[in-house]
């Protein structure tokens, strides 16, 4: 049945939505690329808490949806910026997230690889900054996941040029037990880390970051970038020591940069691989047969919903996915860690539901059109 759906403008325009989804079923891990779907967390919709509160997390239907992504074969990128880390999510609800998720990971079977970062403080010197990463890293290694060095807001605040950055990470590298992934989160993602690894000027910084790289090349298993920058990625990935991964964080131009050229390739650790994920795995299974057509005329599509849902402010970008999760039936309501469902727009999430089911992601579409006309009730519109 036609659906109104409200434009930009605030204008009704009728949708008649897809009556079947694809039929994507799940399969075997990959063969050609590492890829990791850094993946929200659900939150209880019967705590009574504020905005400001701690977290309150629905655990169950957290790890279903970890388990969902493992069935497709997909890594998990836990307690990243999609898991509001920062953002409705603290270092305490982020720790229990990791030994959860650590433990269902080894339960059955799935890869996983865990943000560390400095949340549990919002300020200090680099000998506190460099001690709140140490045990971050300890509680991860020891839940038995692989390390993700996030940006700190901290050190970004306190660092009085490039030496800092080479200090603390060369610290932190040398006592890592197993190489990690280096994570530069770009000042879109997080206004905070402004001029990471010691400049604004972004040629100066990607020269410190490579420094890093190069003194500790057997502690780094690679990189993510998320810089929302094709040229630059592809740049720092052609200038990686032999062996180090980049991990593209693009989520504008991920299907180029996952294809590769005749120089390389970038493995993938993405937020919208959160809704994407059983097609993002079909097409990287067709990637594994050598087939790059077949690739990028499977996942090229996808992109005008994930710059979508990333357009600015970018940092919101998690409602659009959480928002997409309960359309899709993965969660039974559509509300959000810190109250941050309220961040988008009603023209923004129907112009997400259109394209999310114009590629056939719902599992339900009726499920999917149901709750999309709720949500449009809820906001006063009767038809």
């Amino acid at each position: 049945m036609t659906i109104h759906l409200p434009d930009s403008e605030g204008r009704l325009r009728a949708y008649d939505p897809r009556p079947e989804p694809l039929a994507l079923t799940p399969g075997a891990p990959f063969t050609s690329r590492t890829v990791f779907s850094a993946a929200h967390v659900v939150a209880d919709p019967f705590a009574d808490v504020s905005p400001d509160s701690p977290a309150a997390v629905d655990w169950d239907a957290t790890l279903a949806f970890r388990r969902h992504l493992w069935s497709h074969g997909l890594g998990v990128a836990e307690a990243m910026d999609t898991a509001q880390r920062g953002m409705g999510l603290d270092w305490a609800g982020a720790a229990e997230l990791i030994r959860r998720s650590a433990a269902e990971a080894r339960a059955v079977g799935g890869r996983i690889a865990c943000g560390v970062g400095t949340d549990q403080i919002t300020a200090g010197s680099l000998v506190e900054v460099r001690a709140a990463y140490e045990e971050q890293l300890a509680l991860v290694e020891e839940s038995g996941a692989q390390a993700i060095l996030m940006a700190s807001r901290a050190l970004a605040a306190v660092a009085s040029g490039p030496e800092d950055y080479l200090e603390v990470y060369g610290h932190l590298l040398r006592q890592a037990a197993e190489p990690v992934v280096l994570h530069w989160l770009g000042p879109m993602f997080d206004p905070a880390l402004e001029g990471y690894w010691g400049s604004s000027d972004l040629d100066a910084a990607t020269d410190t970051f490579l420094e890093v790289i190069a003194a500790h090349p057997d502690k780094v298993d690679g990189i993510k970038v998320s810089l929302l920058e094709a040229q630059r990625e592809i740049d720092i990935r052609r200038r990686l020591p032999q062996g180090v991964r980049c991990y593209t964080g693009d989520d504008f131009n991920y299907p180029e940069l996952i294809a590769g050229d005749e120089q390389g390739f970038s493995h993938a650790l993405l937020g919208i691989f959160d809704p994407l994920g059983p097609l993002a795995a079909e097409a990287v299974r067709v990637l594994d047969t050598g087939n790059v057509v077949g690739f990028r005329e499977l996942l090229d599509p996808t992109v005008e919903l994930s710059r979508h849902l990333f357009q600015a402010p970018t940092r919101f970008y998690k409602t659009g996915v959480v928002f997409l999760a309960w359309l899709a039936g993965h969660q039974s309501h559509f509300t959000m860690v810190g109250g941050l469902q309220s961040a988008r727009s009603l023209p923004h999430f129907a112009r997400a539901y259109q394209l999310a089911d114009g590629l056939g992601l719902f599992p339900d579409p009726k499920l999917a059109e149901e709750r999309m006309r709720n949500l449009l009730s809820l906001y006063g519109v009767d038809r």
